[in-house]
């Protein structure tokens, strides 16, 4: 008996065609009990690696324990020990090479 193995060619995208790297949400979390949540509107994001590059790089930002991307809605979810400058936030979105569009209403 033999096995094969059904290969699809590559298109050298990351993003399947449904346009998702991922099957959900990139999340890097640490917990926290006392801390403040805010969600951003960041345009650009269109598949899991965007929502991955989006949060790795808001973690990098000092104080924050939790960031969760959905590139669906475009909505970035920020836990962190205290608020936090906008004007650090953006910098962080504008280095993973997106927009970031403000708080989300």
């Amino acid at each position: 008996m033999t096995a094969e193995t059904d290969t699809t060619p590559s298109t050298g995208s990351c993003c399947s065609p449904t346009g998702s790297c991922h099957d959900g949400a990139a999340n890097a979390q640490i917990e926290q009990a006392d801390s403040v949540t805010a969600v951003y509107q960041v345009k650009g994001m269109t598949c899991g690696h965007c929502e991955g590059a989006v949060s790795e790089e808001i973690s990098g930002i000092a104080g924050v324990t939790s960031v969760a991307a959905v590139a669906s809605t475009g909505l970035v979810t920020v836990t962190s020990k205290a608020p936090l400058a906008e004007d650090a936030v953006r910098a962080a979105v504008d280095e993973a090479g997106y927009e970031l569009l403000g708080p989300a209403a």
